[in-house]
Formats: structure tokens, C-alpha cells, sequence
């Protein structure tokens, strides 16, 4: 179901000004949304593709990734990362008899330690690593999940997001070339699970692969998750999973390298406030009954952009009590669409009350300097410190 888009203001910083090594790129980008007739927006459309693939190319990703970054407006960032998603595609390849496709299937980890669990000594992580990539592949190549196509293996690290990052992209590009000539193009080390005592806690990882097939064949695709994905998340889990720890995964559908990025990062915030709402709703109607919910806007340094949404939940009745959840907003995304998924979260959690706090507020309170989040009082809305 679409989400319902809310009316909150951008806390993120635009550049003013394009920087001139950007302006080729934010040009095309540009020309492409002002473009009123559908033939020269996909003449644009591939002019961008071509300049995004000499980039990954020429070794120039770092480059790309800071246009992405610094990007004028959200539009401009998502026509890049379209153009990356078709630079990546295989009818740019070189033709050949076969080819080699790299491809990412993104899964969010959930983690807990059991309730009164002692920690052993080396389980403050998960190492991330499966040892039966085998039965994982078996369950993919039943279920026809590479649009039936089973000359495919996978790689036994888990790795994160910072190993798909768009500065990474022409590395990977080239791992996928050397597959071509029989070369692994999977060796990437695993990135292991920090656990945190007496918390849940939700970890973005991908299963990388590399599948064998000509060079136009249609391998990765938009679809949902198949008829494989309940098994999958039940090997996943097993493969995973530790002593007094439990571990949920929920895998997505196979993608290439900066498709799967951009589906993980939405797919591990989306994971990450529908656990945050359900304890924190869970919790305070055990306590002190309804709670009231908050969406705002806070200007954050360190978070992408500068700038994040903050969701609060609290009750009057307890004006000591209340929880929050920082949502960050990545360079494609319409706050207002982001904004509108909290809404419908809170909605689809039967939570009657809730409210938009108009205008960007700071990241903390500046007479302490403490995490700043809003709660409504019966005057109206007070801030509480975290």
C-alpha cells in the first residue's frame, strides 16, 4: 500500500552551489527532470547512464558518491542512483558467450540475547559468517529465485552496506570482470553482528553471489519475495544463530550491487521503527495506558544530509516516560514520504494521537546538551532530554 505522504519540513542541508567536478553529473541529472517529452528524457536518461559507467570505470567512484551525497534536492540524487542501478545493468557489458553477474540479497538481522543470559566469553558478536552456502543456494536454485537460472554461488561472509558503498562500486565492477575470466569475484571479508546486552537490535547485511549466464539474460529483477524466502530466513537464522542469542532474518529480493543498497538501507529502517514502535507502544500501555505519538525534524551532524526525523512516543500521565526513535534520511528520499511511513506505522499500531511538530529543531537541548526529542503535555509540547 502507498504511504500517505505528511506535510514536515526537510531538516537537511542543500548545497547552494553545485561543485564544478559535480556539475557534469547534476547537469544531466537535471535535463533529464525538466525533460516534457518521454523520448528526451530517455535520450538524457542514457547520456547520464554512459557518464555514470565511465566513473565506475575510470576509477571515479568516490566521485559519483559525493554527487549522490551532496546533491541539490532528492530528485537529482535518485536520477543518479537510477542511472548507477542501468550503468550496472548487463546490456553494457562486453559481449561474450558468458558473463558473469555479481548480485547482493539484502537480509535484516534482528538479534537479542535471551532474557537473563550470561555473556561467554567471544559472544559479544556474531561472526556473520555461514557455513553452509550450499543449502542456502539449494533453496534459491529450487524456487527458481535467479529467474530460474542456477549456475550461481554464494559467498560465505555477510558484509554491510559499507561494502557496496557507491565510493566502492568500481571495485566491485571489476571483481565482477575478473569472474568473468574465472577469477572469484566474491572475496570480501564478513562484517560480524555487535550484540548489546538486554536489547534487540536490527543489523543490515547482504548475502553477496556471482550467477553465470549471457550477457542480456534478465537474472535479478523488482519482484517480491518469492516462495523462497521463508526458507531462506529459516537457514539464515540457523546458520546464524548462537547460544542464548536469537536471531530473525529477513531476507530481500536478489539485486544487482546498487539496487540491493538502496532496498536495504529503506528495508533496515523500516525493520528498525516497526521494533522500536511495537516494544515502545507495548510497554507503555502496560503502564500508563495510550501513548501519543511525535514526528519531528532535527538538524543532526553527523547523520546523512545533516538532518533526521525523530518519532516520540509518551503519555501525559507520565511526563518522566517516554521513548525515541531517530530515523535517518538517505540523499533519495521525499521527507515527506518518510515522515508519511511513521504515520501509517503508528496508525497500523492503533495509536490514535498522532502529531507533526512543525519546523526544524536542533539535535540537543542547548542548556544541557542531551538528546532532544518532544512529548505533548496538556499545554501543549514540552521537550524531554535522552
Amino acid at each position: 500500500m502507498p504511504v500517505m505522504p505528511i506535510d514536515i519540513d526537510d531538516p537537511r542541508v542543500f548545497p547552494a552551489q553545485v561543485d564544478p567536478a559535480h556539475a557534469p553529473l547534476v547537469s544531466l541529472a537535471e535535463a533529464g527532470l525538466a525533460a516534457t517529452a518521454i523520448a528526451r528524457a530517455d535520450e538524457v536518461h542514457r547520456a547520464l547512464t554512459r557518464l555514470v559507467l565511465d566513473c565506475m570505470r575510470s576509477g571515479s567512484a568516490l566521485l559519483l558518491a559525493e554527487a549522490i551525497a551532496a546533491a541539490p534536492s532528492p530528485a537529482i540524487a535518485k536520477a543518479l542512483w537510477r542511472a548507477l542501478i542501468a550503468a550496472w545493468a548487463p546490456s553494457w557489458r562486453e559481449e561474450s558467450a558468458v558473463a558473469a553477474t555479481l548480485f547482493a540479497l539484502p537480509v535484516i538481522v534482528v538479534v537479542g540475547r535471551e532474557p537473563g543470559a550470561a555473556a561467554a566469553e567471544g559472544e559479544q558478536i556474531l561472526p556473520a559468517v555461514l557455513h553452509d552456502t550450499g543449502r542456502l543456494a539449494a533453496i534459491l536454485r529450487e524456487h527458481g529465485a535467479l529467474h530460474g537460472n542456477e549456475s550461481f554461488a554464494l559467498s560465505a561472509a555477510l558484509v554491510a552496506s559499507d561494502a557496496l558503498d557507491v565510493s566502492r562500486l568500481g571495485e566491485l565492477m571489476a571483481r565482477q570482470r575478473l569472474a568473468d575470466d574465472g577469477a572469484s569475484g566474491q572475496n570480501l571479508a564478513p562484517t560480524p553482528i555487535a550484540l548489546q546486552p538486554g536489547q534487540q537490535t536490527v543489523h543490515l547485511r547482504f548475502l553477496m553471489g556471482t550467477a553465470l549466464a549471457a550477457p542480456g539474460a534478465e537474472l535479478l529483477g523488482d519482484g517480491g519475495v518469492g516462495a523462497w524466502g521463508m526458507p531462506l530466513a529459516r537457514e539464515l537464522a540457523r546458520q546464524l544463530a548462537s547460544s542464548e542469542v536469537s536471531v530473525l532474518a529477513l531476507p530481500r529480493t536478489p539485486q544487482s550491487p546498487p539496487a540491493a543498497l538502496l532496498q536495504g538501507r529503506a528495508a533496515q529502517r523500516d525493520v528498525g521503527a516497526h521494533l522500536f514502535a511495537s516494544n515502545a507502544i507495548r510497554r507503555l500501555r502496560s503502564s500508563v495506558g495510550e501513548p501519543i505519538g511525535v514526528i519531528s525534524a532535527h538538524h543532526c551532524a553527523a547523520a546523512p544530509g545533516g538532518g533526521e526525523l525523530r518519532l516520540s512516543l509518551s503519555s501525559p500521565l507520565d511526563p518522566r516516560q517516554a521513548e525515541g526513535f531517530r530515523c535517518p534520511l538517505f540523499p533519495t528520499d521525499r521527507v515527506e514520504d518518510v515522515g508519511g511511513g511513521l504515520f501509517d506505522l503508528l496508525r497500523d499500531c492503533r495509536v490514535a494521537d498522532v502529531r507533526i511538530y512543525p519546523g526544524v529543531h536542533p539535535d540537543r537541548d542547548p542548556r544541557t546538551g542531551m538528546l532532544l526529542l518532544f512529548k505533548p503535555l496538556a499545554e501543549g509540547f514540552e521537550p524531554t532530554l535522552h
